[in-house]
């Protein structure tokens, strides 16, 4: 079984997600690619001044990953400012909210986004281990909605 994915968690979901230099047609651009994960590392340590443990808590991942992941951030930035490279703001492994979700088939337990819920409660969403559907909230004694502890503004449907 593969290594499940180590979701790092964001706060801002950035609304502009391009940026180029001034005067350079686009076509004419190269452009690096700046993950939102990377982005929120920005924000974190250079934007709220926060010390690098309290980054790392506040994504949901170490110290050391933290760093990567800003280290990542900052040539992206200063390869585009000092070669006049476009930014685009895309993908990465990110997430709103992360909660502990059971399989109550075989009772494997493990972390997921939040973007998934919605597949959990239409039942489109497999456990890993044996392939079941019946997928609940860890913190919703049983229920597939945990009562708003990691789906923050969901609505319950069962």
């Amino acid at each position: 079984m593969p290594r499940p994915i180590k979701w790092r968690k964001v706060d801002f979901i950035p609304g502009v997600r391009y940026f180029k230099p001034s005067g350079v047609p686009k076509m004419a651009l190269e452009e690096n690619i700046l993950k939102v994960e990377e982005l929120e590392s920005i924000r974190l340590k250079d934007l709220e001044g926060l010390e690098q443990g309290e980054c790392a808590e506040r994504m949901g991942v170490s110290r050391q990953t933290f760093q990567r992941i800003y280290n990542a951030a900052k040539k992206a930035v200063a390869d585009s400012l000092i070669n006049g490279k476009a930014i685009r703001v895309a993908g990465g492994n990110f997430t709103r909210n992360i909660c502990p979700v059971a399989c109550e088939s075989c009772g494997s337990e493990w972390e997921e986004s939040y973007e998934n819920f919605e597949r959990i409660l239409e039942g489109d969403y497999e456990c890993p281990q044996c392939g079941s559907r019946d997928i609940v909230c860890v913190h919703g004694q049983g229920r597939r909605f945990c009562g708003g502890h990691c789906w923050r503004g969901q609505k319950e449907n069962d």
